[in-house]
């Protein structure tokens, strides 16, 4: 994923938090802010150290940003997503990562067709 699709400064973490909207199911929360001025969406991730060691944690978002790249046109643009995996991602595989990202996304209508 490329630099500019990341949201990675504590400030643009804090915006989306305090005026998006968000989404949840078992294994993920959502928060979303609509961002009229950006080009395309950006996204950041965020995995607690309760969910697992590094390995775990870091296998998790690599699967999320390969799922956003996968979904990438499909996803409605110009939002800013922060993604919180839930301590169930832990024991997931990809697709079942992809799944639940879907229908996070198809839930709050920010997919363009499924």
């Amino acid at each position: 994923m490329k630099k500019a699709y990341r949201l990675k400064k504590n400030e643009e973490f804090q915006q989306v938090f305090k005026k998006g909207k968000s989404f949840a199911n078992r294994q993920l929360v959502l928060y979303f802010l609509k961002k009229s001025d950006q080009e395309h969406y950006r996204v950041g991730l965020s995995v607690s150290k309760k969910v697992g060691n590094a390995v775990v944690r870091n296998r998790i978002k690599r699967y999320l940003r390969q799922a956003f790249l996968e979904l990438d046109d499909q996803i409605a643009d110009p939002y800013d997503f922060i993604i919180i995996a839930r301590n169930p991602t832990k024991d997931m595989d990809f697709h079942q990562m992809k799944k639940s990202l879907t229908h996070v996304l198809f839930k709050t209508k920010l997919l363009k067709n499924r």
